[in-house]
């Protein structure tokens, strides 16, 4: 089942227009579809297909045997003889003389970090391949893709010698919420909209936590059954995906536990964590946004139209933050079988956690919500959660979204209750009042939200948009 994705498949069917060969790169978190993104473009391009897979990384990993993979698997998908290669230039040689001059042809380097960690020179070998062998094939599509996606900044993206040679950059997000419905089939119209959350709050748009869900059982059971026995998918993928990404790393690990509880700076997370504010940590958070964990609140300040001055960072990804608060502090309990629930909402902290959880599922679709409240196609100078610290002179404000065009601000109150009184009104003319806005732009107040919304907050009319968020499911 392929669901989605319309907007890659053609920006890489474009590529066959062109008179040359292609050097794409594909990268994004582990599970979120980039093979078979790439596999769903090849079977609709119809043309010759040639995948080979970077083996994991272990103990015993070397590269030699990163080498025999490839030739094993370039053979066993070409039909040639093996050409044994105990140096890439010679491995990159038997897959130039499999590729056809003229005929259709993808080749995907899948995991491309892993094949390449072991040689420091993989990536400069690769790229001699390119300029002097593989882009002068008539009709080649080469696909470069992987998990760590620092690697392939340092040594792709951002390298000299790449410059200039690649096509298209994509970095694979999550699946929108409009897509994610098509998950439960012919039950989405029968499965309530809480229900549906629920789980959504807990896989994010990851495509392959999607395919988990069984849709004939209710939220709470899906949920026990991939978070909560030792069996359990969710249970077991955390530790699987970030050690494949990062292997043993402590730091970045504490990192994630301080954002699971909240957005910081990075001062803040150094303070926490007792260290100095350095380059170290900052290499840290930019090795975590690229493995597409965190996000970055860059964004300017309303006030004064400049960048704001310490950056806030948010764990984007819903299912770090749930495994991080809900199942690891339960670990010992889980695997002896012991830990029951009778239904999520009992969970300690669950409505708490929830409403973060919501407020990322918002956040990571703000394209459909700048569709809903106007703004598609204008010009959008910062979009990102706002925070300013309260001072002597200063108090405190917390928005959780504030989008900023050249003549208006739009305040955005994310909210998930059982039930949405009006006194949201006030809260939010709080916020603004203590925004302190520029008299020459117009602020605009939206609210949305999942729950039962009180009838006095649509008729009294004070928010300019009101956004339900099964609309941003596409219901």
């Amino acid at each position: 089942m392929f669901i989605g994705r319309d907007y890659y498949l053609d920006i890489l069917s474009a590529l066959w227009r062109k008179n040359s060969s292609s050097l794409v790169v594909v990268s994004g978190r582990r599970r979120i579809g980039k093979s078979t993104l790439v596999e769903q473009f090849a079977s609709l391009s119809k043309c010759r297909f040639i995948e080979i897979e970077g083996l994991a990384p272990d103990k015993g990993m070397t590269n030699e045997k990163q080498l025999a993979n490839f030739t094993e698997r370039l053979s066993r998908v070409t039909g040639l003889p093996e050409a044994k290669a105990d140096t890439w230039p010679k491995a990159f040689d038997a897959l130039d003389a499999a590729i056809s001059k003229t005929a259709r042809t993808i080749v995907f380097l899948d995991e491309i970090s892993w094949m390449g960690a072991y040689d420091s020179s993989f990536a400069a070998y690769l790229k001699n391949a390119w300029d002097t062998q593989l882009s002068r094939k008539g009709s080649l599509i080469l696909v470069l893709a992987g998990s760590v996606s620092a690697w392939i900044q340092d040594n792709i993206l951002k390298s000299k010698g790449f410059v200039g040679r690649i096509s298209l950059d994509i970095t694979l997000p999550e699946m929108p919420l409009a897509d994610c419905r098509a998950f439960w089939g012919q039950r989405a119209g029968q499965t309530a909209l809480r229900e549906i959350l629920d789980e959504l709050s807990v896989t994010g748009g990851i495509p392959k936590y999607l395919q988990e869900i069984d849709a004939s059982l209710d939220a709470d059971e899906n949920i026990r059954r991939l978070c909560f026995l030792p069996e359990g998918y969710l249970f077991r993928d955390f530790n699987s995906i970030f050690s494949d990404v990062f292997g043993n790393a402590t730091m970045k690990r504490s990192l994630l536990q301080l954002l699971a509880e909240g957005p910081a700076t990075l001062s803040e997370m150094s303070q926490k964590l007792g260290q100095k504010v350095n380059g170290h940590i900052s290499d840290e958070l930019r090795d975590l946004t690229e493995a597409g964990f965190i996000a970055p609140g860059h964004g300017l300040n309303p006030e004064t139209g400049a960048q704001v001055r310490q950056i806030q960072y948010r764990l984007k990804d819903n299912y770090t933050r749930f495994y991080l608060r809900f199942i690891a502090p339960r670990e010992a309990a889980i695997r002896a079988g012991l830990f029951k629930f009778t239904s999520l909402e009992n969970l300690p902290g669950w409505e708490a956690i929830m409403g973060l959880q919501f407020e990322n599922l918002v956040l990571n679709n703000l394209d459909a919500l700048c569709s809903l409240i106007g703004l598609e196609g204008r010009l959008i100078t910062s979009a990102a959660p706002y925070a300013r610290r309260k001072t002597a002179t200063s108090p405190g404000l917390q928005i959780d979204l504030l989008i900023q065009t050249p003549k208006a601000l739009y305040v955005i109150e994310i909210k998930r209750r059982k039930h949405i009184s009006a006194s949201i009104e006030n809260e939010v003319q709080d916020k603004i009042r203590r925004l302190r806005a520029p008299r020459d732009k117009s602020v605009r107040s939206v609210l949305v939200y999942e729950g039962d919304l009180a009838p006095e907050v649509v008729e009294n009319g004070y928010f300019d948009y009101i956004v339900p968020v099964e609309r941003l499911l596409g219901r």
